[in-house]
């Protein structure tokens, strides 16, 4: 029976009463959000938004890559006498075999990716091997880097080989039980096979993919969760091999001095980055239009494949490089989304190693364009001519499509839906994608030997307290109970039919150290997480784990993973 003095109404509770009353206050104006905020904030809360958002910038930057491919290259084919569509057509080749990968990969269970990567490991170390030998590589630009199948039909192994270190790096750190508490772990067997694949690399001799390829292990060991001290330590010894790397060879010298003193260098060594500057300067904000640049008739040094940001920038100026720059930090946000939003350990460290391969790789190579790092000769995704690179690109493409439509959401909103027209082609729904959000990084037989052994020990502990329940009522509670459990006055106990005579020194102490080690546990773990709770920011602002202080344990007080699903 509800009080005459209580009110009808309750404030700031969200009752009629109190929305009608608050109907003709003004919201405060740093409450109020623009429309076109709280659109874009709606459609990102949708469950396909990572894989609309990313299908859209995979458009985007394929067309506008193939685009430019042609404008770039058109003028050197008029010049060696052959068609201008020659390296459009080349290029476009590959760009379809790429799309044709790219539906493969975008349908691969997660399971199957992880078995071939160890196989595609091996046979991209295979190819780097075989590039070295005399007939089978050949070379260009200074470097045996290529194998020629015809005189038309080449590829460049170290691409390949980059995207198998991915896979297979992502899939030993999500395997390996507790892999960072100490160096051994660490370093076998992951750091052994980068430093061969870095050394067959230099053999080429290419400093640029080794460097694309430190940038991989590197984001692969960041995101996986390895202690900070780790990755500082690795990440030095990356940059100062890199630096005796770069000065171990005359015209890597001759880079390096070009971008530190160009006013004093060689004119060679700094004619390339003086005619890129040339070419982005007179695009000025929206350019000369496109086709009509005027560094690519000769003037500029690979226009086509390392400098085409430069043309770019001729081209469509401003508005135009600040459009390939937009697009890859809409790369960097979804492929990180897509990482944050997943809970497969395999998935969240090769979505975010591979969104930071490319956006790096970009970063690397729009910053030698413009000046800001020497000359490395890495070429911009999606954007420089090369065939190779394209393909690879589209896969990891691919795989961040595939790794999207697996977020927990996507997932229920495909299960729920009935696919047509190019979803149905693409194996987007029914009855496939039912399956999406039970698939484990581990098999199927050892998430239930886990499972097994979680119930084993639960029930080995509620049978020890219910153990020592039954022996401290059957020789009567608050008798003075010794050690043995009965009553010194009253001497030796008859015991009870229904229950054997066990001894409850052990039953109790047992259940004690249970109940020790769970307390102990949650103590330490409280604490651990308090101290580590303003460490490593980036990576718990990304969702991404962090490793614990001390000795990595599980809820069981055993070793457990740093990264948890």
């Amino acid at each position: 029976m509800r009080s005459r003095s209580m009110p009808t109404t309750l404030e700031g509770a969200g009752m009629p009463g109190t929305r009608q009353a608050n109907r003709g206050r003004s919201v405060p104006a740093r409450t109020r959000r623009p429309a076109l905020v709280r659109v874009a904030g709606a459609w990102l809360d949708r469950p396909m938004a990572s894989f609309h958002l990313l299908m859209a910038i995979f458009v985007l930057m394929l067309g506008f890559g193939l685009l430019m491919v042609l404008s770039s290259s058109a003028a050197t084919a008029v010049r060696e006498n052959d068609s201008a569509f020659t390296v459009l057509t080349n290029q476009a080749a590959f760009a379809l075999l790429g799309l044709v990968a790219f539906v493969l990969v975008l349908r691969m269970p997660i399971g199957l990716i992880r078995r071939v990567s160890t196989t595609s490991l091996i046979i991209s170390l295979a190819m780097l091997v075989a590039v070295l030998i005399p007939g089978i590589g050949s070379k260009w630009n200074g470097a045996r880097s290529w194998i020629t199948i015809t005189t038309s039909i080449s590829f460049q192994p170290s691409e390949v080989a980059k995207l198998a270190l991915l896979l297979w790096a992502a899939h030993v750190m999500a395997s390996v039980r507790s892999p960072y508490r100490n160096l051994k772990s660490l370093l076998i067997p992951v750091v052994p096979v980068v430093m061969i694949m870095g050394l067959l690399l230099m053999m080429q001799p290419d400093l640029g993919t080794t460097v694309t390829l430190a940038i991989v292990f590197l984001a692969v060991l960041y995101f996986a969760g390895a202690q900070l001290w780790i990755f500082i330590g690795l990440a030095g010894l990356g940059v100062a091999g890199v630096a005796v790397l770069a000065m171990s060879a005359g015209y890597r010298v001759a880079r390096i001095t070009a971008w530190l003193h160009p006013n004093s260098a060689d004119p060679a060594s700094t004619y390339q980055s003086f005619q890129g500057l040339y070419a982005m300067g007179s695009g000025g904000v929206f350019g000369v239009g496109i086709g009509q640049s005027k560094m690519k008739w000769g003037r500029l040094p690979n226009a086509d494949s390392d400098f085409i940001f430069a043309i770019i920038g001729e081209e469509l100026g401003l508005i135009g490089t600040l459009t390939v720059v937009l697009l890859f930090a809409l790369l960097a946000y979804v492929g990180l989304r897509i990482a944050r939003r997943n809970v497969d350990p395999f998935v969240k460290i090769a979505a975010a190693a591979g969104t930071v391969w490319l956006v790096g790789q970009a970063a690397i190579n729009v910053g030698y364009v413009v000046g800001l790092l020497p000359v490395t000769g890495i070429p911009l995704p999606m954007f420089s001519r090369g065939g190779t690179s394209l393909v690879v690109t589209i896969v990891v493409f691919g795989l961040l499509a595939n790794f999207a439509r697996r977020e927990p959401a996507a997932a229920a909103a495909l299960n729920n839906s009935s696919p047509r027209g190019l979803a149905a082609f693409l194996g987007l729904g029914r009855p496939r994608v039912g399956r999406l959000a039970n698939e484990r990084s581990q098999s199927r037989g050892a998430a239930k030997r886990a499972q097994k052994v979680r119930l084993a020990r639960e029930q080995q502990v509620a049978r020890e307290q219910r153990f020592a329940r039954e022996e401290q009522q059957a020789w009567g509670p608050g008798r003075g109970s010794t050690a043995g459990g009965r009553s010194r006055a009253s001497g030796p106990q008859p015991r009870t039919a229904s229950y054997p005579r066990r001894d409850t020194r052990t039953t109790t102490s047992t259940a004690n150290r249970t109940a020790s080690r769970t307390v102990n546990g949650t103590a330490n773990g409280t604490a651990n997480r308090t101290r580590n709770g303003k460490r490593y920011p980036i990576r718990r602002a990304l969702g991404f784990p962090v490793p614990t202080s001390g000795s990595a344990r599980s809820r069981e007080g055993k070793p457990g993973r740093m990264v948890r699903p």
